[in-house]
């Protein structure tokens, strides 16, 4: 047996093998990291069928430095429609010491968990919570409103046509039509914007720095006040000392005389035998 083959079964033979578990274990946690996602994005989903309203509230820690260009980054990404169809409701952004802010969104259902990975991106998810309202009586409700003026509608339509209507009449069912119309305007209203509520999700994404970040602001902070409780303090002392001073004045007034008076009967007292 020669030596390179010696150090090809030695040293390559086992290199190679151990590449390629690795690439084994790497390809088993990406499936399970894809599973993973899945499963979260079936979590949020609604149902087939159901009136479901999702919404989430999502708790961000960055750097200080990242929170502002992260802020305009979630907004231009949902504006840019990246991860689907969304509409950006609100942008709140602090700055100083402690920097913080805020964006509130609607978003497609597909689109959420890659929104809200790009807001915690370099940072920490530090809270999350995902609720759900059941617009299903809601629906119903405006559906039956909507089709029973519908209905109303229509049967005044055909006494309008009538040719032995009295004038009053005619007045009666034309202001009846106006405010069916309004009503039918209405529920087609609020029929929309609970399909929208349904067919997209409300993310409110809240950024703040980290905890130690926190605690060395707020040391700065007590340190620069440091100056300002102090001379509040010595201003207290100074007026309480200042309210104080007539009283303390009387009262020596008082003993001085009290004592005066002591010593007085005592003089007069006839001397002891």
């Amino acid at each position: 047996m020669t030596a390179r083959r010696v150090w090809t079964r030695v040293v390559i033979v086992p290199a190679l093998l151990l590449a390629l578990a690795a690439c084994a274990k790497n390809g088993e946690r990406a499936q399970e990291a894809g599973a993973v996602a899945a499963d979260a994005d079936a979590a949020v989903a609604s149902p087939e069928g159901a009136f479901l309203a999702y919404e989430h509230d999502v708790q961000v820690q960055l750097e200080a430095a990242q929170i502002a260009p992260r802020i305009q980054q979630v907004a231009q990404a949902c504006q840019n429609a990246k991860f689907g169809e969304c509409a950006v409701l609100q942008v709140d952004q602090r700055s100083g010491e402690q920097p913080s802010g805020e964006v509130k969104v609607r978003i497609a259902p597909k689109g959420v968990e890659s929104l809200i990975g790009l807001a915690g991106e370099g940072g920490t998810l530090q809270a999350r919570n995902t609720r759900a309202e059941d617009l299903a009586q809601q629906v119903a409700d405006t559906a039956l409103t909507k089709a029973r003026l519908e209905k109303e509608h229509a049967r005044l339509l055909s006494y309008q046509d009538r040719g032995d209507l009295k004038i009053e009449d005619l007045m009666a069912i034309t202001t009846r039509l106006s405010e069916i119309e309004a009503g039918v305007e209405q529920a087609t209203k609020d029929a929309a914007q609970q399909r929208r509520r349904i067919d997209t999700q409300l993310v409110t994404m809240h950024f703040d720095t980290t905890s130690g970040q926190r605690s060395r602001s707020e040391i700065g902070e007590a340190l620069s006040e440091s100056g300002s409780i102090l001379s509040t303090s010595v201003a207290f002392l100074i007026r309480a000392a200042a309210a104080l001073l007539p009283v303390g004045v009387v009262a020596l007034v008082m003993a001085w005389i009290v004592r005066a008076l002591i010593r007085r009967r005592r003089r007069k007292l006839p001397p002891k035998t």
